[in-house]
């Protein structure tokens, strides 16, 4: 076992490390979404990640020009709607849907690429983003043109989080990278104390992904919170090793582990495994996605 892990390209083997994190993450967070709301539940993964960032501040200074604020803040918004979305379906869906729903990510990140940045698409690319799409609306299974509030809140993730990716892109050339994460973290924690606060003066049923009262945590919940954060930290600082070791592109096609961890972390959870029509559907969104990061 040794032998063939040490043969394994080192990027892939941190991102494949940074996916199984990634999987332990949605597991504590479906964990401690039965006893609290969802949008709590992102407030304590952001607030904990947050104090795990600014400590390497201390060992490692930044140095950063800026120069992009509002883009900053931006990226910051829809990043936290996108962990919103998520987590909302972590809670109610199957971790293995609500994981492939998001990961659709990198294919709505070549479009916007394409209208907001310049940067072209290959015929591969449409090829690609049409099987993506595909793949989604099996995952769906929308009875005529009805779709569920998960589904759309699905969608809304992979959107949400592909407008922040390709806001990083311009980011990267005037912020340092924990600038970023920092700026994204610190609206992760305020927003949601924001919005758990307003609660208690407006009940918004169908923003309850956003809109919710806060729930004091108690007994074991405050270890699924601890480890929630831990493992979030570990995740990025994976990934990041990924990412500086290998190709973005072979590095990108191996993250879609992500959705296979999760179908057994889901099943440890109690979820059921895909039926046919949602296997295909996951199948095809890995496909699209390995395609598009190939691409690059």
């Amino acid at each position: 076992m040794k032998k063939v892990i040490n043969n394994i390209d080192k990027g892939v083997l941190y991102m494949l490390l940074a996916s199984l994190f990634f999987a332990i993450v949605g597991a504590f967070a479906k964990l401690l979404s039965r006893e609290m709301p969802s949008v709590e539940v992102v407030f304590f993964r952001n607030i904990i990640s947050l104090l795990f960032v600014i400590s390497t501040i201390f060992k490692y200074p930044i140095k950063q020009g800026g120069g992009k604020p509002w883009l900053l803040f931006f990226r910051g918004l829809m990043g936290l709607l996108g962990v919103l979305a998520f987590f909302y379906n972590i809670a109610h869906i199957s971790l293995a849907d609500a994981m492939t729903f998001s990961r659709t990510s990198p294919i709505w990140t070549a479009v916007f690429a394409y209208m907001f940045l310049g940067e072209k698409i290959s015929k591969r690319g449409v090829v690609a983003i049409f099987i993506g799409f595909m793949g989604v609306v099996f995952i769906m299974k929308p009875n005529g043109l009805t779709f569920s509030k998960t589904d759309i809140i699905g969608i809304l993730s992979g959107v949400l989080a592909a407008l922040a990716y390709t806001s990083v892109r311009e980011l990267r050339k005037y912020y340092d990278a924990r600038v970023i994460v920092i700026s994204f973290m610190l609206m992760g924690s305020l927003f949601p104390a924001l919005f758990m606060w307003i609660s208690n003066y407006y009940d918004v049923p169908s923003l309850d992904f956003v809109v919710a009262p806060f729930v004091l945590p108690h007994g074991i919940s405050w270890l699924y919170i601890i480890a929630l954060g831990g493992f979030a930290a570990l995740a990025q600082v994976y990934m990041t090793k990924a990412y500086g070791n290998t190709k973005a592109g072979i590095v990108g096609a191996s993250s879609y582990a992500v959705i296979l961890f999760s179908i057994f972390v889901g099943i440890s959870l109690g979820d059921s495994l895909p039926d046919v029509m949602g296997a295909f559907g996951i199948m095809l969104v890995i496909i699209g996605g390995i395609l598009i990061a190939k691409g690059k």
